[in-house]
């Protein structure tokens, strides 16, 4: 699949456990919307995705994406209930970098 190299980048680094290289694809000033919860600017999402990397240990495995909506479909496996699921990750970008991220 041809994803744009800064959603490459992301699954990359999920799918090694990399939280710093993780946080590294979002600007400064990026939000993430997760499970209920909003993480604002890169260093509480490389907080956020450490502690998830810990405790879910969660691969991404992609499944669609569409450059119209900027959406990724992706099958999630790990170490929680339900695995695998398959979620969509909405961005948004702002200067090459991720400014917004809404998965559902």
């Amino acid at each position: 699949m041809n994803l744009p190299k800064k959603i490459a980048d992301l699954v990359t680094a999920q799918n090694n456990f990399d939280s710093s290289a993780y946080a590294d694809c979002f600007s400064e000033t990026a939000v993430v919307f997760d499970e209920g919860h909003t993480h604002n600017g890169r260093k509480e999402i490389e907080k956020w995705i450490e502690k998830a990397n810990q405790t879910y240990k969660a691969v991404i495995k992609p499944i669609e994406y569409s450059t119209t909506n900027q959406t990724l479909s992706a099958e999630i496996s790990g170490n929680f209930p339900g695995s695998p699921l398959v979620l969509t990750y909405h961005f948004e970008f702002t200067d090459g970098q991720i400014q917004s991220l809404r998965i559902v």
